[in-house]
């Protein structure tokens, strides 16, 4: 088997990597922008990488070259940084999109398996689950929430207009992961937020809204879905978390702090005004969707894609934590932040 991936240095597409390279007779082709060192070690090792940056309208002649005789493609790639540049972000999560599904079509690739995410959902429950058939519009006030939404629109297309291709979509919750801990850092919180004390030493109150509750997968355990995913050709769309969800007490417990109970409108003017000051990298947008997004059921993947996570979410978040202090990177990755796949 044939699997190209997408974004295959990131956050995600690193644990693709570990995952699919543990399958026999499976061949794993890389398309990312920057092409990691001849002497990489694993999991970037017998990876065989094509240097394309999918946000370029050119790139669709290359990315068919490269996806030829694949029998899946993954696509991972997305910006979360300038988020003070939402056009920049737009091309690589938008644009990067309809051309990666354009050059699947022209390749005639059979699979194509896309990260969606629970911020794709319009605003819902947290106190019950809902299924995949619960609406994808997204918030208006995140970013990332928007350009995930118009995506679930693009794959809605592309399906109608090509049913002879296989199509699925994976909607983790917050994937975290201990060694991409200096990504995370940069993507969230800025140079100017010190962070080696995180989760180490007391910090005091940590002031979250109660509706502050989330869902967290470990990118393993993501990258497990993608592989079943893929080895199945399963279609349709997918919940990934795992359990248990997480709460505010739980995020002040892993930071080492004491809940306190705050209002949503004073939380987001406070990081709106620090995001805007550019003295945290993290927008108001990120508040919306941990206060907006409904509590996701994973029964389908449990079911479908024979699934279990084998990290739960507290102990995932921790590791993201440690990772976050201790500034871990990923030996021989070429990523660096401002993108999440």
């Amino acid at each position: 088997m044939r699997v190209v991936v997408v974004g295959a240095t990131g956050n995600v597409g690193t644990a693709v990597l570990r995952r699919l390279q543990v399958e026999q007779d499976t061949e794993v082709v890389g398309v990312v922008r920057q092409v990691p060192p001849a002497d990489a070690p694993p999991p970037y090792r017998d990876v065989v990488w094509h240097g394309i940056d999918v946000a370029a309208p050119s790139s669709v002649a290359a990315l068919t070259a490269a996806f030829a005789g694949a029998d899946a493609v993954i696509h991972l790639p997305w910006l979360l940084q300038p988020n003070h540049d939402e056009p920049v972000m737009a091309a690589t999560n938008i644009g990067g999109l309809k051309h990666v599904l354009a050059a699947v079509a022209a390749a005639r690739v059979p699979q194509a398996v896309v990260v969606s995410s629970v911020g794709a959902y319009s605003p819902g429950p947290k106190r019950r689950r809902v299924d995949e058939s619960w609406p994808t519009g997204g918030l208006a006030t995140s970013h990332y929430s928007r350009h995930k939404a118009v995506n679930e629109r693009i794959l809605d297309r592309f399906e109608q207009d090509h049913p002879e291709i296989v199509v699925a979509r994976l909607r983790p919750g917050l994937v975290m992961q201990g060694l991409v801990g200096e990504e995370l850092r940069a993507l969230f919180a800025g140079p100017l937020v010190p962070v080696r004390w995180i989760g180490r030493i007391p910090l005091g109150v940590l002031p979250l809204p109660p509706r502050t509750v989330s869902q967290v997968v470990h990118a393993d355990d993501l990258a497990d879905a993608f592989a079943r995913t893929v080895l199945r050709r399963a279609a349709g769309a997918f919940n990934i978390a795992a359990e248990p969800v997480i709460g505010p007490k739980d995020v002040a417990a892993v930071m080492k702090a004491r809940w306190l109970p705050i209002r949503i409108a004073p939380l987001r003017g406070l990081v709106w005004l620090a995001w805007h000051l550019r003295l945290v990298a993290v927008d108001p947008g990120w508040i919306d969707i941990a206060v907006s997004v409904p509590l996701m059921s994973t029964r389908r993947a449990r079911e479908e894609l024979g699934w279990e996570p084998r990290i739960d979410a507290v102990a995932a978040l921790s590791e993201a934590v440690r990772g976050v202090s201790d500034r871990t990177t990923t030996d021989g990755s070429p990523h660096l932040g401002g993108t999440a796949s």
